[in-house]
């Protein structure tokens, strides 16, 4: 019997994110999806202004009526977000929703935490393909995921200009 427990998309609108959504497709359809987007919340508590010196910067808070605003707008960013890769999944065969999750630690967390959540059987996530040293400086969601999940992971590699696949390998140092 097929397994009918949904796959996890990780979507944030990006060229690989879209990728991901296709080859998702190709791989599971006609089955159910989760197109999973997640934000920060918090990033509106503070902003940075110039210390007594005028050297370093000093944290303060901002208007909490800023802040609330910021804050809506960022999850109402993320629910349009995750609704645009439901609506491409859904175009290429697969029986998807939309998801926005807040970050409470860090991304792959969410991630890995959502698919838990919802009895994914898979999670497909894009790659941007850094490797070597730019990979070490910004990091790679997806080898954390990876990393991290119980379950299956597919990284899907974003296509050149070409439509080709990058052929470089992730980088697991």
């Amino acid at each position: 019997m097929a397994d009918t427990s949904p796959i996890l998309i990780a979507y944030d609108g990006s060229p690989p994110a879209r990728a991901a959504v296709g080859e998702a497709a190709r791989l599971f359809a006609p089955g159910e999806a989760i197109v999973l987007t997640v934000w920060e919340p918090g990033l509106a508590e503070m902003m940075m202004v110039p210390d007594a010196t005028g050297m370093g910067s000093t944290m303060l808070p901002f208007d909490p009526s800023v802040t609330r605003e910021v804050e809506r707008a960022s999850e109402e960013h993320a629910q349009s977000v995750a609704a645009e890769g439901a609506a491409l999944a859904r175009e290429a065969g697969l029986d998807a929703r939309a998801l926005a999750v807040e970050d409470l630690t860090d991304p792959p967390d969410a991630i890995v935490s959502a698919a838990e959540e919802h009895g994914a059987r898979a999670i497909v996530i894009g790659s941007r393909g850094l490797g070597g040293l730019k990979s070490k400086l910004l990091g790679s969601t997806s080898k954390v995921v990876l990393h991290r999940a119980a379950c299956p992971v597919v990284v899907v590699r974003q296509p050149d200009e070409h439509g080709a696949r990058q052929d470089e390998p992730v980088s697991e140092d």
